[in-house]
């Protein structure tokens, strides 16, 4: 009876919660199922019986100089966006947190970029940055020399990681914000009357305060820089050259215009692979320091 009661006190749990695990399967178990089947396979997305090729797929990963070269560049953006957006979103935070009309209409323009289609932001920045756009339009009419902003392969992987800064950083800064108003105004009211300087307050009351908000964020945008696509078509199409392809464009591009989507699988699973190792470690590491500092 106690088994039977305990069955039907968790069957509407189980029944409200269905339609999420099913979707969930559908959209995330399956295609991740079908991509590490792909993975051993040399499937060219046309054959009707893929053939096996073991681990061959793998093995040629790491002596492919392009896919070596896509995932330094998200290495990169890894490293600079997740640092880069949440520096810039905490101090933009800061600074507008406090209400006022201002302060408002602040925080409606930095985080409007997020909200727009990646595509959208690539084509309008390519206009803007190209050597007939806008900024290289105004230097060449007052004697100046065009800049090789999406040219040159140096210039267009800086340009690539300020846009992705510029449209990612106003999530953050919505977050701390958020995170900031959840600081107990008597701990910061105390600190003052002890004599702590605004920095002082910031780094020991603020920050530990906010700390599981840090974690989130720098995980949330860990994950999107590794998955960086659309924003590469849009600004760059990965050139000059290449230069610029990100693992997911280059995965992208392997399996539908190359028609081998057996290796374009391969490169997917180890960029699921990574992204989970290191979201993972990350997430583990921060909420340790979090532990550490309330303790």
């Amino acid at each position: 009876m106690t088994m039977l009661r305990r069955t039907r006190s968790a069957l509407p749990g189980v029944v409200m919660s269905a339609p999420a695990i099913i979707m969930f399967g559908l959209l995330m178990i399956v295609p991740l199922a079908l991509s590490v089947y792909l993975s051993f396979t040399n499937w060219n997305g046309y054959s009707a019986h893929p053939m096996g090729v073991g681990l061959a797929n793998y093995r040629r990963l790491w002596h492919d100089p392009e896919v070596l070269h896509a995932a330094w560049v998200t290495g990169v953006l890894a490293v600079v966006g997740t640092i880069g957006c949440n520096a810039l979103g905490l101090g933009a935070a800061v600074a507008i947190s406090r209400p006022g009309k201002a302060n408002r209409i602040f925080r409606a323009v930095f985080f409007y970029p997020y909200v727009i289609s990646a595509l959208i932001i690539g084509f309008l920045w390519s206009a803007i940055l190209s050597n007939g756009g806008v900024i290289n339009n105004y230097l060449t009419s007052h004697g100046h020399e065009a800049l090789p902003f999406l040219s040159d392969p140096d210039w267009a992987l800086g340009s690539l990681i300020f846009v992705v800064l510029w449209s990612g950083f106003g999530l953050t800064m919505v977050l701390y914000i958020a995170a900031l108003q959840t600081v107990p105004a008597s701990l910061i009211e105390a600190a003052r009357i002890d004599g702590a300087s605004p920095w002082a307050i910031f780094r020991q009351v603020t920050m530990p305060s906010i700390a599981p908000f840090v974690t989130v964020n720098l995980v949330l945008v860990l994950v999107s820089m590794m998955r960086v696509y659309e924003l590469v078509l849009a600004l760059t199409g990965g050139g000059p050259a290449g230069q610029t392809q990100t693992a997911a464009y280059l995965i992208l591009g392997q399996s539908f215009q190359n028609n081998a989507l057996g290796y374009g699988s391969a490169q997917a699973v180890i960029l699921t692979v990574v992204t989970g190792a290191l979201a993972l470690g990350l997430t583990t590491l921060l909420r340790r320091r979090e532990t550490a500092v309330a303790a």
